[in-house]
């Protein structure tokens, strides 16, 4: 079985259907909440779901004495608004260190560990490849844990003989994603179309104009590749960017949710954010070659898909 921690989020619910989807069965771990969403819910015997507070070293443990683990995917993560930089980088440590332990303790074949496409702010590459040297920079609580998990996850798969992979993930939206994100404006967008609500960009919520771009992917596309990472039979590399492999402007996705929700008639400013950096994306070659990835979720596909899911959820 193949553990999912943090596996009834977005990002890791969806993991957790690829993997089901690719043959796999799952334990997925709940800390705020313990209800299965609608796209797991239909798996009898082929999904558990166990409580589980990472900073619990014992209880961390025991899963592998209950379950016969073969793989970890660690995405759980400590609240990203957390005011106190010393408590989050303490909370997600303690976590990874336990994750780390257990994968050990268990003789794990493969534990992934997620990681940010903010590990790469400073790179002036484009697109940013894997092999980018990192500078030494600390913009912001997460890139910095983030970029000391991925050493950290690299010297314990090489001293305990398991294989280590960082996922490098881009900017993810869709079903159980925060529709009000506090880095980037369109699921605010789309949302209150879909809710008939004034969109309010206002500070502290991010601007958004016509030419902005991002490196958006849709979080379906974005668990199946974790998934795919997950069972391949070889990897050449412990690094991985998680994307769609392209930069999307705010424009086209504004389009196509105009198109798609009725009355939205969303006009964005012309020209780019002034404050924003240059806009970037993650390269996936290496995802696409030792696994066979390609994004199925364009933008044309996933707007009308997350409408669907917002309409049917309350806010």
């Amino acid at each position: 079985m193949i553990l999912v921690i943090g596996g009834l989020g977005s990002i890791g619910s969806h993991t957790a259907r690829a993997l089901l989807d690719l043959g796999e069965s799952v334990v997925v771990t709940a800390h705020r909440s313990s209800g299965l969403p609608e796209h797991l819910a239909a798996e009898p015997g082929r999904i558990v779901v166990e409580p589980l507070d990472t900073n619990d070293r014992e209880a961390v443990l025991d899963i592998g004495r209950r379950h016969e683990i073969t793989g970890i995917v660690h995405l759980a993560a400590a609240r990203h608004d957390l005011p106190d930089p010393i408590e989050y980088l303490r909370t997600d440590t303690s976590g990874l260190l336990n994750v780390l332990e257990a994968a050990r303790a268990w003789g794990v074949r493969r534990c992934a560990v997620a990681s940010t496409i903010a590990v790469y702010a400073g790179v002036d590459e484009v697109p940013w490849r894997e092999d980018a040297a990192l500078p030494v920079v600390a913009p912001h609580q997460i890139p910095v844990f983030k970029r000391t998990a991925e050493l950290f996850a690299a010297l314990a798969g090489d001293s305990a003989g398991f294989e280590t992979v960082s996922l490098r993930i881009g900017t993810i939206w869709g079903p159980l994603g925060l529709p009000d994100n506090p880095f980037f404006a369109l699921p605010r967008l789309l949302s209150a179309a879909v809710w008939g609500e004034d969109a309010d960009l206002t500070p502290p919520r991010p601007p958004a104009y016509a030419q902005d771009a991002t490196d958006l992917c849709y979080v379906k596309d974005c668990g199946r590749a974790i998934a795919l990472l997950m069972v391949a039979e070889h990897l050449n590399h412990r690094v991985y960017n998680i994307s769609s492999g392209r930069l999307v402007p705010y424009s086209e996705v504004v389009a196509v949710i105009n198109a798609t929700v009725p009355g939205a008639g969303i006009v964005l400013p012309e020209g780019r954010d002034p404050g924003r950096p240059t806009d970037n994306h993650l390269d996936i070659g290496r995802l696409r070659q030792d696994t066979g990835f390609e994004p199925e979720y364009n933008v044309e596909r996933a707007v009308p898909d997350y409408t669907d899911w917002l309409r049917r959820h309350d806010r």
